[in-house]
């Protein structure tokens, strides 16, 4: 279950701001401390359901969030994994004030909830503030694009290349890593079966591609990897 509690330490002297806070001045940081709560999830724990209301947002201080749309027959399609500190948020905070995504904590995890409107009100008075926000937002349309294309016009062994390589250097930034991912999981990144993940990996493996013990993956030949993504 949440455990909801205030911050002992206000906005203002927080190290955990996502960069786009820099933008707000003192005033405006104590606006978001008198109206935010600190959220703390378990591993496992849904943090919000897609097609719920969207009151918040989200900015995680601590863990990893894997943000995933809910198709049909049951199928997920993992569209990113958040760590800290970034925010999340849905563009429903702008139309209809509904999740349009699920998300759920694949670690121990810390947030900061806060008010929709008050953001709003922060990007409507503070133009910089405004401006990093729509940049932030440009980024990640640019991340959705190609995860599109990857899926669409690419081989599963392209996808699951693709896959290991985002989690090599966008989430984890090492190599190898430690993932509390699921092979599910990997295989709702890639937007294929889980018993044709499993078989793409062990290609990979077979191939000294890879190296996986349990949940760590090492990437051996990143170079070859690389080519398989590029020629999908």
């Amino acid at each position: 279950m949440n455990h909801y509690s205030q911050y002992i330490k206000g906005c203002t002297a927080c190290n955990d701001k996502d960069d786009i806070f820099g933008c707000l001045c003192t005033t405006e940081l104590e606006q978001i401390d008198d109206k935010r709560i600190e959220v703390h999830f378990k591993a496992g724990e849904l943090i919000f359901k897609q097609g719920t209301p969207n009151m918040h947002l989200l900015c995680l201080t601590k863990g990893k969030v894997k943000l995933y749309i809910e198709g049909y027959n049951g199928k997920n399609l993992i569209i990113g994994i958040v760590k800290p500190v970034e925010y999340i948020f849905g563009p429903g905070i702008y139309v209809d004030y509904k999740h349009h995504y699920s998300a759920m904590a694949i670690e121990d995890s810390q947030a900061c909830l806060v008010d929709t409107e008050l953001f709003k009100s922060l990007v409507r008075k503070n133009a910089d503030f405004a401006e990093a926000f729509i940049t932030k937002v440009s980024k990640l349309s640019i991340n959705n694009f190609e995860q599109f294309i990857s899926l669409t016009q690419k081989q599963m062994p392209g996808r699951i290349a693709d896959v290991l390589m985002y989690l090599k250097d966008k989430v984890y930034e090492c190599n190898p890593f430690q993932t509390t991912l699921s092979r599910q999981d990997l295989a709702d990144m890639s937007g294929m079966s889980k018993e044709s993940s499993i078989r793409i990996l062990r290609e990979f493996k077979d191939e000294g591609i890879i190296q996986v013990n349990g949940n760590e993956f090492e990437i051996l030949n990143v170079e070859h990897l690389i080519k398989i993504s590029q020629t999908g």
